[in-house]
């Protein structure tokens, strides 16, 4: 199962998407991937290892004015078929 948080301040908006296994890393970075490439604004991305053998990635926008991140996150979180997001 992905879990999904997102945090924003005034321009700065941040992703995290957890997964558990080779398959869902997968799923998930090709979903990033695909949907980053359809818009100018490109994010700073980097995984990070978790508790329980779990990997997170981590998306994150900087100088966000137009709030062009929140449409790019719904559409990935949407792809992922996330319901729900902390």
């Amino acid at each position: 199962m992905i879990d999904a948080e997102f945090r924003s301040e005034e321009r700065f908006s941040r992703l995290s998407l957890a997964y558990k296994d080779e398959s869902e890393k997968l799923q998930v970075h090709s979903c990033v991937e695909k949907i980053i490439a359809k818009h100018n604004m490109k994010p700073e991305m980097h995984t990070t290892s978790i508790s329980n053998g779990r990997e997170v990635l981590v998306v994150e926008y900087h100088d966000d004015n137009g709030r062009e991140a929140g449409e790019i996150f719904e559409a990935i979180m949407k792809a992922l078929e996330i319901k729900e997001c902390i």
